[in-house]
């Protein structure tokens, strides 16, 4: 069960109306790293942990934060639109607000298809996609993503804040990028936690470490020209682990055979050695 309140987590009133601007900031909404993601991802990864406590109770209470989220930015969206197609129109084409719109940088279905508000959608215009949430069961695979999304999310955070100079955007965006500091900090002291309760390793999965080939569990491949690669942590040493050697190979050599597809099914007409002689006995049978 969720419960709504009508205030917001934080306020979202810019200054002046900015039709360019709220395009900008459907980014973080509905982009592959913007609030709808991290909402979503993280609602899936508490309803698919299997375990009750600390660790599933702290993915809810993050998750149902980060839905304030998307109303605070889709209110300020909606605020930043609130009168602009219409003092843009008046500066631009007088005639033609749509088009008033669109030279004043602003999308055009938030006048078309929402009436002036945020769509689940990118600052392209493109919908927001299922598929960019990760919510695979491993807290430690799913906590590492999480630490990933919020450090992209702060860093497009921080670029659209460098993109204002209305204040109350601005003040806003501070909250916003507070919020991915303390996120990206919970979730590696979450990370270093699985570790130290014993549920999980650095590996993910901690499992089939006797299938795998040993030999292959910690060499590094030079397999580019440049030539630095070498002078990392990863190049020599224990592994985070604790279960292997670093070692970097400079002339790596392939292990395998020539990459041969087989022969195809004929009925797939595909081209092959196989047809030579085929064409001119087809022509052979038409004359």
């Amino acid at each position: 069960m969720f419960l709504h309140t009508s205030r917001l987590q934080f306020e979202a009133k810019p200054t002046q109306p900015d039709a360019h601007y709220a395009r900008k900031l459907q980014e973080l909404i509905g982009g592959a790293y913007g609030e709808m993601t991290v909402t979503m991802q993280y609602l899936f990864q508490g309803w698919n942990c299997r375990m009750e406590g600390k660790y599933k109770d702290l993915i809810m209470d993050v998750a149902t934060e980060e839905i304030g989220h998307v109303e605070m930015i889709a209110t300020m969206v909606a605020r930043l639109l609130e009168g602009a197609p219409s003092e843009v129109t008046a500066k631009a084409v007088a005639d033609d607000p749509v088009v008033a719109a669109v030279i004043g940088g602003m999308d055009p279905q938030q006048a078309i298809v929402s009436g002036g508000g945020p769509t689940l959608s990118d600052s392209n215009g493109v919908p927001w996609n299922g598929r960019f949430i990760v919510a695979s069961g491993n807290l430690m695979a799913d906590f590492r993503a999480n630490v990933a999304a919020e450090a992209q999310g702060r860093l497009q955070t921080a670029r659209l804040y460098n993109m204002t100079d209305d204040p109350g955007v601005r003040d806003m965006l501070r909250f916003n990028l507070a919020r991915d500091t303390a996120h990206q900090n919970m979730w590696l002291a979450a990370i270093e936690e699985l570790q130290e309760d014993g549920l999980e390793g650095p590996i993910v999965p901690s499992a089939l470490f006797d299938e795998e080939h040993q030999e292959h569990a910690a060499t590094i491949w030079h397999n580019s020209d440049g030539p630095a690669g070498q002078e990392g942590r990863w190049a020599s040493g224990p592994t985070p682990d604790g279960a292997h050697e670093f070692s970097y190979v400079t002339e790596p050599a392939p292990l395998g055979e020539k990459a041969s597809a087989p022969a195809p099914d004929p009925l797939l007409y595909a081209t092959s050695p196989a047809n030579l002689g085929l064409i001119e006995k087809a022509i052979r049978k038409l004359t």
